[in-house]
C-alpha cells in the first residue's frame, strides 16, 4: 500500500500543478486564479493534496479517477461547475463521451434521477462547448 507523500515534499505543489494541467488544462487553472484574492490556501491545497497527492498515486490511472469523480460530482448534485471542469478533465484523459454519459445514467441508480438529469445536462453543455 502506498503512502501520502510527506506534506514538507518541495515537489508537491509542482507536481500537484503539472497534474492539474494535464487533467483539466486552462479550465483548471483558471479555478485556482479565481481563489487567489479571496482564499489563495485553498487553491494551494486543491493543488498539493488532490492533484500533488491523490491524482498522482499509482493505483488507478487517470481515466479511472476521472470517471469516479465524475460519478461523485454527479451523486452530489450541488456541484456543476465542478462537474462540467472534470468532464472536460475525463475527456482530455481518455474517456469517451459515451463513457461519461454512461456513468452519469449509472448515477441515476444511486443518486436519483434529478441528479442524473442534472448530470446530463452539464456533460450536453460541455460536449457543446467542445464542439464550438
Amino acid at each position: 500500500m502506498q503512502t501520502l507523500k510527506h506534506t514538507d515534499d518541495p515537489n508537491r505543489y509542482a507536481n500537484g500543478w503539472d497534474k492539474l494541467k494535464e487533467i483539466d488544462g486552462e479550465a483548471g487553472e483558471k479555478v485556482i486564479e479565481s481563489l487567489k484574492d479571496i482564499a489563495p490556501d485553498l487553491g494551494r491545497y486543491i493543488i498539493e493534496f488532490a492533484f500533488g497527492d491523490i491524482y498522482a498515486r499509482p493505483g488507478l490511472d487517470l481515466k479511472s479517477r476521472e470517471m469516479a469523480t465524475v460519478a461523485a460530482l454527479t451523486a452530489l448534485g450541488n456541484a456543476q461547475p465542478q462537474l462540467k471542469v472534470h468532464i472536460h478533465g475525463a475527456l482530455n484523459v481518455g474517456c469517451t463521451r459515451e463513457e461519461v454519459v454512461e456513468v452519469i445514467l449509472q448515477m441515476a441508480v444511486y443518486a436519483g434521477f434529478p441528479a442524473a438529469l442534472n448530470g446530463i445536462a452539464a456533460a450536453k453543455e460541455v460536449f457543446q462547448e467542445r464542439d464550438a
